[in-house]
């Protein structure tokens, strides 16, 4: 078995010390630089009341990003989520 390496890493204002794999070391910060330009983004571009909202909608956009029913041909009842989800965002967020 493969020894597990601890690195630490931050979310948004949070630090986290978490263990992989060497090898997984590269995709694992190229997907935290991604994730912090994103809360980033977003704290700029919409009022959340705290780190919390951003990273929700971080992970909203990820799921989205990343799955590959997000395209066009995604299902009626996907979509639908999608819009409530975003309709409630826009309430919270005014």
């Amino acid at each position: 078995m493969q020894e597990l390496i601890p690195i630490n890493i931050i979310i948004g204002d949070r630090s986290y010390r978490i263990r992989i794999k060497p090898e997984d070391e590269g995709a694992v910060r190229s997907t935290l630089k991604t994730i912090n330009d994103k809360i980033i983004e977003f704290k700029t571009q919409f009022a959340g009341k705290d780190m919390q909202d951003y990273a929700s909608m971080v992970i909203l956009w990820y799921a989205t990003q990343t799955n590959p029913q997000s395209g066009n041909d995604s299902s009626p009842e996907f979509t639908a989520t999608l819009h409530k989800m975003e309709e409630q965002l826009d309430k919270v967020l005014g």
